[in-house]
């Protein structure tokens, strides 16, 4: 009989080794999922973990893990602070895509005025747009003890609409002969965020860099950082020790929201270059497995957002040159999220193996 038992303290060695075996675990059966697909799981696994950094097109694809890391990186700083709080913020799919929308919509409202102060000004409404539908379910929270989780899920729904009422209606390029979509802000010298294209570097790597120190630095070194972790690891002892929860919800939403919404506004600004109605690609919900991945932890989910980043460009290489489908993808990197929750379970329980008792 197999006996869950339950550890005197959390295992730290567990709790370092659980994402390794995660990632070694998913290419195990992510491998057998391939094969079953017809695909030599080897080759499978190779391309996508392997290719993107030293393949023979290796040049190509090495800027793209900046590109696609930074937001991953950059929203999952975020949501780990609230998760580290136990404030679960599940909708920052929903805030990314507002961040995009008004970051862009201040951009283009100045077109064609070629001024300095634009692209600052699309940094600042762009973490407002994220800002303020975090701040929806924050407040609810507050106010009448909604469930965030819930609501800021839904919430991603209601965006996606008003994105794609937006492509289809107020940010419309006018001289699009009728395609959905605005304007191309690559072409807009003082609206995009690119700092060097060839390389991958936009503006959002260097936010994402510094999201990860500015997290690092509050979670270790400042007292709203030890009442976050406090809160999440011993929330009696929290409300003994005076810690405000009204504020911290506030706090936590509120800055994972502004955070997505940033990450949307490079991306606008950057590598999609326009609001279409297909411009949010999940990054929202992939950076809950990168936060996990990275044990909530600054530094970690730097790594984490690497790793993914390259599951995603090597997933799309071997989509083109394997033909794997793309939900084969898509459940390779949601297994790599459950083999993470479920070896989790070690840290804080040990497997015992046990005669069965005769009644």
């Amino acid at each position: 009989m197999i006996v869950m038992e339950k550890r005197p303290q959390p295992s730290r060695a567990w709790s370092l080794a659980t994402p390794v075996v995660a990632v070694l675990a998913t290419m195990v059966f992510g491998g057998l999922l391939f094969g079953v697909l017809g695909t030599n799981p080897f080759v499978a696994i190779k391309t996508i973990f392997w290719d993107p950094i030293f393949g023979e097109f290796a040049f190509y694809y090495r800027p793209q893990l900046l590109v696609k890391g930074a937001p991953l990186v950059l929203i999952a700083i975020g949501l780990s602070l609230g998760f580290k709080a136990g404030i679960w913020n599940i909708g920052a799919e929903g805030q990314y895509i507002m961040g995009a929308l008004v970051g862009a919509g201040v951009g283009l409202a100045f077109y064609p005025l070629d001024a300095w102060y634009i692209f600052p000004l699309m940094v600042i409404a762009g973490a407002f747009g994220g800002w303020i539908w975090a701040m929806i379910p924050a407040v609810l929270k507050v106010k009448f003890g909604t469930n965030e989780i819930l609501v800021s899920l839904m919430l991603v729904y209601v965006a996606e609409q008003l994105l794609a009422s937006m492509s289809l209606g107020l940010l419309k390029n006018p001289e699009g002969f009728g395609f959905p979509g605005s304007r191309n802000l690559n072409e807009y010298a003082s609206a995009n965020s690119w700092i060097l294209q060839d390389a991958g570097m936009h503006w959002g790597v260097v936010a994402a860099l510094i999201a990860v120190i500015f997290a690092y630095v509050l979670l270790n070194r400042h007292m709203l950082g030890f009442q976050i972790r406090l809160t999440g690891e011993a929330p009696r002892a929290a409300r003994f020790a005076g810690v405000n929860p009204a504020r911290l919800i506030l706090f936590c939403l509120g800055t994972s929201g502004m955070l997505a919404g940033l990450a949307g506004m490079f991306e606008v600004a950057g590598p999609s270059g326009q609001v279409s109605i297909d411009f949010n690609v999940g990054y929202g919900f992939t950076a809950i497995i990168v936060a996990f991945l990275g044990r909530l932890h600054p530094v970690g989910i730097l790594l984490a957002g690497g790793l993914m980043a390259l599951t995603y460009i090597g997933g799309e290489i071997a989509q083109g040159n394997l033909g794997l489908p793309a939900a084969a993808i898509q459940v390779f990197q949601g297994m790599l999220l459950f083999f993470l929750l479920a070896l989790d379970l070690l840290t804080s329980y040990r497997i015992r193996f046990a005669k069965k008792e005769v009644a």
